[in-house]
């Protein structure tokens, strides 16, 4: 895990990418959900409108089995307790008869209190195995509740203190030992225990609003001032707004469709998941609130249709589907990746509002750049030429090794093996001639503005990796990546790819287009590597290599928080596809250590470090070397 600096010195936690996406996957498995995401808040929460679902931060600054125990309990309660056993309805009604209570704050963290207590009873009758996650729970929650009771009390917040003693009580027992008087208040104690003993037969969210009422009635008694903190949080956003879809009143029963009144926070979640789906279809404009097929008011119209084809693309919001993304009608149809596209939900939900563009990169002072060029390939020859002919042996040895003391074949002129070993192979075949490497790279080089600095010798780096693949008739593909940053908005992020060598350029010489790169804003690294990945994974090479150059961690519009999970993940895809992944971590000095910790969180320990810029070209030589050596052994 590695240290974020943040504004607030105080809020420098630790992020722990791979760790995240590990708990999002067993949360989708346990849930049944592929579509819902995981991270961290204060308080348990749902958030159905974005797929999201939060496990508490309560965990961290502990031993890493008490984390990891923790926060297992946090994903079991979400999504095999509250996911499929929590009433919404209930809660709904509870929560509408509740709004004038005095204490109604104490009265909703209550009836959740009982409800995590009756789930957790559910979860491990169902689950044997989360009976060990849960007692790590209870102690580490008991333990907070006492610490906070006393503090409760000397402040005088009595409904805080009264919700430490039921929660200690719920769990410890109903004659757990107290150290307050309860008397001395005013508060009947004994008779909220008696109350609270039926929340051990309880079998549902209604029994648990019963029961919550009924205490609360006790306790406003003596008790008039609402909580002061926050212990659950977990119904805040299952509102009436986000349960029940409202139809236009002109809309037939066979439109609505099986919408309606939700039962379950499962429920809840599909239904707002099926809505994000349909209005990412290439639609007409609706004239109901929510629809599936309706029709426009237009008299030419035709109803419209989530799973519609794409027959024209304009510029507006329209994703389009993945055979036709071009957006840019333009007569001159030789290089369709000069245009315009919308990334839609094809990168990941980070990148649903991105507008990207593929282009040539154009090139720039010529004359200067043209000298420029010829200078650095002399310095860089020796390199080259040493580097190629290493490879061409390898490869040449390679198929030698393969055709010798063969058991069958031409009779080698070197008889003496027929007396010296006890099973001879004196024959061999004529060495096959040498083929070309079975392997395609994609080179993605950060554009961002911090890499103002160090530009000339990430150009000479990225010359020499062009020269070798080129000579030694490797396909490859080199671009820059950025975001433009004054442009982009929470509606439009603008990204740019600038093409320096394609595929379709073979072994012509772009030496000139290398040299034109230039820095430019953000950058958004597990768009970029998404995309690159798409143009990898449509080769027939049987080895393919991703390499990424890059300065810092990811910064686009809306991406500075997530940008590290979104890129770990990135990576975690496109190594699924059989694409491996290298990272050159571009610095002008030596890299600290919470650096070096957060690229391996997101590149695994696919990733290489310079301690200056001198060395940019010699990492690039030997990630080269160790790349090629793999495909020569495996040839």
């Amino acid at each position: 895990m590695v240290k974020m600096n943040r504004f607030i010195q105080f809020n420098d936690e630790t992020v722990d990418a791979k760790t995240l996406l590990l708990y999002e996957r067993l949360g989708r498995a346990l849930a049944d959900a592929p579509f819902i995401e995981l991270t961290e808040r204060k308080l348990l929460e749902f958030r159905p409108q974005e797929g999201i679902i939060s496990m508490s931060v309560f965990w961290r600054h502990r031993t890493d089995e008490v984390i990891h125990a923790g926060r297992l309990s946090d994903i079991y309660l979400l999504t095999s307790g509250y996911w499929k056993h929590f009433s919404v309805m209930s809660w709904i009604k509870f929560s509408r008869s509740i709004s004038l209570y005095p204490l109604r704050k104490f009265t909703s963290e209550l009836l959740l209190m009982l409800e995590e207590f009756r789930l957790i009873d559910v979860i491990t009758k169902e689950r044997p195995g989360t009976a060990s996650a849960f007692e790590v729970r209870r102690e580490a929650y008991v333990y907070l509740h006492r610490n906070a009771q006393s503090s409760n009390m000397q402040k005088n917040q009595l409904a805080d203190a009264m919700m430490n003693q039921l929660f200690i009580s719920l769990h410890e027992g109903l004659f757990a030992e107290t150290s307050i008087d309860w008397d001395a208040h005013s508060i009947d104690y004994d008779l909220i225990q008696s109350v609270l003993q039926h929340a051990y037969d309880s079998k549902s969210t209604e029994d648990n609003t019963f029961i919550a009422d009924r205490i609360t009635g006790i306790v406003e008694r003596s008790i008039d001032k609402d909580l002061v903190k926050q212990y659950y949080s977990a119904g805040d956003s299952i509102t009436e707004e986000n349960t029940v879809f409202h139809y236009h009143k002109g809309i037939s029963d066979a439109e609505e469709g099986e919408e309606g009144p939700k039962e379950t926070i499962e429920e809840v979640f599909r239904s707002w998941h099926r809505e994000s789906e349909s209005e990412s279809g290439v639609h007409l404009e609706f004239e109901l609130e929510h629809g599936r097929s309706g029709k426009s008011d237009a008299n030419d119209a035709t109803p419209g249709h989530e799973d519609a084809e794409v027959e024209e693309t304009g510029s507006g919001d329209s994703e389009g589907n993945d055979s036709d993304r071009w957006t840019d009608d333009t007569s001159d149809k030789t290089d369709k990746r000069d245009r315009k596209m919308k990334a839609g939900k094809m990168f990941g939900k980070e990148h649903v509002n991105v507008v990207y563009e593929e282009q040539r990169i154009e090139v720039v002072d010529e004359v200067e750049n043209r000298q420029l060029l010829t200078v650095w390939r002399e310095e860089q020859k020796p390199y080259v030429r040493s580097f190629v002919e290493e490879m061409k042996k390898r490869i040449d040895l390679k198929q030698d090794s393969k055709r010798e003391r063969l058991m069958k074949g031409r009779l080698s002129t070197k008889l003496t093996t027929m007396v010296v070993d006890e099973r001879p192979k004196p024959f061999y075949r004529k060495s096959a001639p040498s083929v070309n490497l079975d392997a395609v790279f994609g080179l993605l080089v950060d554009g961002s503005a911090s890499m103002l600095d160090k530009l000339d010798e990430t150009k000479q780096a990225v010359l020499l990796f062009h020269d070798v693949l080129r000579q030694l008739g490797v396909f490859h593909e080199i671009s820059s990546y950025y975001e433009d940053a004054n442009n982009a908005t929470k509606e439009v992020q603008p990204n740019v790819f600038e093409l320096m060598h394609t595929f379709t350029d073979r072994n012509k010489d772009n030496g000139l287009s290398i040299l034109s790169f230039d820095a430019n804003e953000d950058n958004r690294d597990g768009f970029a590597i998404r995309w690159m990945a798409d143009q990898l994974a449509m080769r027939q090479e049987k080895h393919k290599f991703l390499l990424v150059f890059s300065d810092g961690e990811p910064s686009a519009f809306g991406y500075d928080r997530n940008g590290i999970l979104d890129t770990a993940e990135a990576v975690m895809e496109t190594e699924k596809k059989g694409i491996s992944i290298i990272h050159l971590f571009l610095s002008t000095e030596e890299p600290t250590v919470d650096q070096k910790a957060l690229f391996s969180m997101m590149f695994g320990n696919k990733t290489a470090s310079s301690n200056s810029v001198d060395s940019f070209t010699d990492q690039t030589l030997r990630i080269l070397r160790k790349l090629l050596s793999i495909v020569i052994r495996n040839t």
